[in-house]
């Protein structure tokens, strides 16, 4: 029988960071993941990759764990350029604009895991099972008791589900969920162009929806998120190389020259969750686990590693009665929160860009145009885009 103050379903990045974080608190935490443990990251790009927000970055610093990422791959952006395809307006932004070293940086999840286990390696009071189920979880009115399919008993004061957005512990205990499809699918791959990508991470909204650019380590290649509608993604993954090429240069409007993908093509469908109960008892969400969120500003893993940071800040302080009924609903009220926010910031701007109404394009049009030259509100505009 192994006895924590906190057991975590779901290795992925952001369990992996509360765990760290934790451990550095001196708080004894214990990760299960069904996963085998994460491989040596290969010379060849991932295909998941998140943009890393200024907030984000402070957060793996403060956790020792920037240093293992840089050493492997990462790539500084410093300049943004948004703009609708589908009209004349436009959005440009540096980050000497806005007097910082840099926007945020691009790294592939696989990178960010790989560098968390390496740190939470060294930790004393961290534990990490991968290749490891759980048969059974229960709570009383003080622990969580999980039984893993190996017949071994994890008793833990808190169990916090980071098991992703089909999260099996989400619907165990019957926490509600708000849903909507998207009606879109994000293909991802990797791709080399001609042009240097002059460290700027590019997006341009088409009328199926946006096309993101986003520079990695080499000058030349990129990581492409393209969300659009079932139909179109299908046709793009039924193209031969040479077509996609064509069609992937075409919807960038030629901005970094010709395109040659590099990598296989892979889709999944986006739709948006929102968790209503995030606390039951002694069992919290975080994650994807409570929130999903269009890619179209790249904050899913920034929201996510936000929950980790004042879940993490409130656990540390508890100092009386541990993870208690105050401290949870705490992280429930504030995270839900932030979580709306951004749902709705998403969805809105989904709408805005989509499709071709001549009304919303001139809105488009006229909007970015404003904002684009307006110093105030494009520096407010540039500082929510990078989470600063």
């Amino acid at each position: 029988m192994k006895q924590v103050q906190v057991c975590i379903v779901g290795g992925g990045c952001v369990g992996l960071t509360l765990a760290l974080g934790l451990a550095k608190a001196n708080i004894s935490v214990a990760v299960l993941d069904a996963a085998p443990t994460q491989a040596s990251p290969s010379d060849d790009y991932g295909l998941r990759v998140s943009a890393l927000s200024i907030a984000s970055q402070t957060l793996l610093k403060q956790l020792n764990v920037w240093p293992h990422i840089i050493a492997e791959r990462a790539c500084a952006y410093t300049h943004m350029d948004v703009r609708d395809a589908d009209s004349f307006g436009k959005i440009t932004f540096n980050n000497e604009q806005l007097e910082l070293e840099h926007l945020g940086h691009i790294v592939e999840n696989d990178i960010i895991r790989f560098a968390l286990i390496k740190e939470l390696e060294q930790q004393s009071n961290a534990t990490v099972m991968f290749d490891t189920e759980y048969q059974q979880i229960h709570q009383s009115e003080s622990d969580v008791f999980i039984n893993l399919k190996t017949g071994e008993p994890i008793i833990a004061k808190l169990l916090v589900a980071a098991d992703g957005a089909n999260s099996a512990i989400r619907k165990q205990f019957n926490m509600a969920l708000s849903f909507k499809d998207y009606d879109h699918h994000a293909l991802v791959a990797t791709v080399k162009t001609k042009e240097s990508h002059a460290n700027t991470a590019r997006q341009v909204f088409l009328p199926t929806g946006p096309l993101a650019f986003l520079p990695l380590s080499d000058e030349h290649t990129h990581s492409i998120v393209w969300s659009t509608s079932p139909n179109h993604c299908d046709e793009l993954l039924a193209m031969d190389d040479t077509a996609f090429n064509k069609a992937v240069m075409a919807a960038i409007d030629g901005q970094c020259g010709l395109c040659e993908v590099q990598s296989k093509r892979v889709a999944f469908p986006l739709k948006m969750r929102y968790a209503q109960q995030w606390v039951n008892g002694n069992v919290v969400l975080m994650g994807d686990a409570a929130h999903t969120i269009h890619p179209l500003a790249g904050l899913g893993m920034n929201l996510g590693l936000k929950d980790a940071a004042y879940l993490i800040e409130l656990l540390s302080q508890d100092a009386k009665e541990f993870a208690s009924t105050r401290t949870l609903r705490d992280y429930e009220r504030t995270r839900k929160l932030d979580a709306q926010k951004h749902i709705a910031m998403m969805q809105g701007l989904k709408e805005l860009f989509e499709g071709a109404n001549p009304v919303k394009k001139l809105i488009r049009g006229v909007g970015l145009s404003l904002v684009d030259n307006l110093g105030p509100i494009k520096h407010l505009f540039a500082k929510e885009a990078i989470g600063k």
